[in-house]
């Protein structure tokens, strides 16, 4: 309905939850990326320089942090920041009969509370998974220019080959349904929470916990149908 008729949504709200969502949580992301975007770079270039194979660091950073471990860990970290979030606030207002004030009221509660949210998240979840895997390959790029004497210009080059459509378009595909589906979850079990503070902790427990198993089910099945398309 939201899609069909754009007026009916809170734009407001949307791009509020975004900035909230997105920009509030763009320097622990970034953090986070680039200390893995370290550790991996540090772990792999310790077998392979046996094999005199250091240069393909930059080969596998560039494959997992855009391909996989960009969109994964961005909403991981989502479910456990904003997905949290969303579940605790409608579980408040649900326990507390907030949202059957503004049934009362003749508003959607769907419409008022939830879209926001997923349309928010669905947005959002590509941007932070590119910022990612860039904060991750330059966190690698220190590590093997540095400890590794890679030449830099040769680092680049290597990663420039995973920049281009087909893993971008796999990137942003995975962080699309990511985001579409922890953001549906987190807020389903908030709506439907019951039992007081008690039930409101249960719920937002249950929304992390299912919106993680989800997304890792949803990361194969998704990689599967683009790697055979």
């Amino acid at each position: 309905y939201a899609f069909a008729r754009p007026a009916s949504v809170r734009w407001r709200d949307v791009w509020r939850i975004c900035e909230r969502v997105g920009v509030d949580a763009l320097p622990i992301v970034a953090l986070i990326s680039f200390l893995l975007g370290m550790i991996l770079a540090f772990q792999s270039a310790v077998p392979m320089k046996r094999f005199g194979a250091e240069i393909f660091v930059a080969d596998l950073i560039g494959l997992s942090m855009l391909r996989e471990l960009g969109p994964l860990m961005t909403a991981i970290l989502l479910a456990g920041r904003s997905g949290a979030a969303f579940a605790a606030e409608i579980g408040t207002m649900r326990v507390n009969q907030e949202v059957d004030a503004i049934t009362t009221m003749g508003l959607s509660p769907i419409q008022y509370l939830i879209v926001p949210r997923m349309l928010a998240t669905t947005v959002v979840l590509p941007i932070l998974s590119l910022g990612f895997g860039l904060a991750g390959m330059a966190g690698a790029y220190i590590v093997a220019v540095l400890w590794q004497n890679i030449d830099p210009g040769l680092f680049w080059d290597k990663v420039y080959v995973f920049l281009q459509m087909p893993s971008l378009r796999m990137m942003y595909v995975k962080a699309l349904v990511f985001g579409f589906l922890l953001s549906m979850i987190c807020c389903k079990k908030g709506f439907h929470a019951s039992g007081g503070a008690r039930g409101v902790g249960e719920a937002t427990a249950k929304a992390v916990v299912s919106s993680i198993v989800v997304i890792f089910a949803a990361d194969y099945i998704v990689t599967t149908i683009m790697t055979d398309i």
